[in-house]
């Protein structure tokens, strides 16, 4: 959709042809660690990486990478900034929540005031079986900044089938929890976690969020990224656990994750059920009291739209979202017809709605 680009026992010794560089004055730092130097840095900055999500983890992962001088960040968000962003979400500030800027947007906007050197694609986008291969194409690595586990078992479905590595993350409450999965040689997420959490699941707007638990999961997906970029799949540093903490009782674990599970949906028996879109709903949940509505092939003019729902309520836009306000909703409305209407989880109301204003 929208692609933004710009709106690095002895010391090791730098070699000369990066001391001549853009790279090493501003990478000196990070080229002088022994498991980076020179030649990894030079690796980082043709690495292309997706994050899918980019709110507070994935915010997090995409200041750390682009600091680190990762030559590509392809960020993909369905969402927008919310003053309530603001205490965990790093890359954001109270000018981008004034505004509903699309989070991938503000994000490319933010990397490119401190790091030019970094390509950043935005992509306002939902990731759903259909658009996938386009939006995943190309990376060297996909990071996990989502918060639900259907987006996750669609990225490892595909991550999978493309033997493509990629890296869980999550954080909620005070507790961290990531996975490195390199399709092949180690456990997948299906492998772990075979099916969805049941019943009550724990989520920030139930149970809160700290801020360092987002920024300790983060750094920890980082650093594991920068390992595989720098020294590959086979490099012996990169974990092979499923590493967990919780930052307010100190507890931690760690579990085996080393080698596929006999009998995996996804690595023993290639059913790649997400990819396939099975059971995916058109309408699904945002977790915020609120409902999304997926729409596609409906292109939306904001400036007629905005005439026409004017003598209905509260209207605003910029290039990327319509915002409407009629007591007690609000619905967020994206080029391309998807929506996010606030103020209810009872899909039936939100389609009402936005059938009435948007179309059925």
């Amino acid at each position: 959709m929208t692609s933004l680009a710009q709106e690095t026992q002895k010391e090791p010794q730098l070699d000369p042809s990066v001391a001549d560089s853009s790279l090493s004055e501003r990478y000196s730092r990070q080229i002088l660690f022994r498991g980076i130097g020179a030649e990894g840095q030079r690796k980082l900055s043709t690495a292309r990486i997706a994050i899918v999500g980019c709110g507070a983890t994935g915010s997090a992962l995409a200041g750390l990478l682009a600091r680190a001088g990762v030559g590509t960040l392809r960020i993909i968000d369905r969402d927008y900034v919310e003053p309530s962003n603001l205490q965990r979400q790093s890359l954001f500030d109270e000018a981008d929540a004034a505004e509903s800027l699309p989070k991938a947007i503000a994000a490319a906007r933010k990397i490119a005031a401190f790091n030019s050197q970094t390509m950043v694609e935005a992509k306002v986008e939902d990731l759903i079986p259909s658009n996938i291969e386009a939006l995943l194409q190309g990376m060297d690595l996909v990071l996990d900044g989502t918060d639900n586990f259907e987006t996750r078992y669609l990225i490892n479905d595909y991550a999978v089938e493309r033997s493509l590595p990629w890296i869980y993350s999550a954080a909620v409450g005070s507790y961290a929890v990531t996975l490195n999965i390199l399709p092949g040689q180690t456990a997948c997420l299906a492998c772990i976690f075979p099916d969805s959490p049941r019943g009550m699941v724990e989520n920030c707007e139930t149970s809160g969020i700290l801020n360092s638990a987002v920024n300790l999961v983060a750094s920890i997906a980082a650093t594991e990224a920068m390992k595989f970029l720098v020294g590959g799949a086979n490099a012996r540093e990169v974990r092979r656990t499923l590493l967990s903490f919780d930052l307010w009782t100190n507890e931690h674990a760690e579990i085996s994750a080393g080698k596929p599970r006999p009998g995996c949906r996804a690595c023993a028996d290639r059913e790649f059920i997400h990819l396939a879109g099975e059971g995916r709903p058109h309408i699904t949940l945002c977790g915020r009291n609120s409902v999304q509505i997926h729409e596609r092939q409906r292109p939306i003019d904001f400036a007629e739209m905005d005439r026409r729902l004017q003598p209905h309520g509260v209207v605003r836009h910029n290039d990327f979202v319509l915002k409407f306000w009629r007591e007690p909703y609000e619905m967020t409305l994206f080029p391309d017809g998807r929506a996010i209407i606030k103020g209810t989880t009872d899909t039936a109301v939100a389609r009402s709605l936005y059938a009435r204003y948007v179309g059925s």
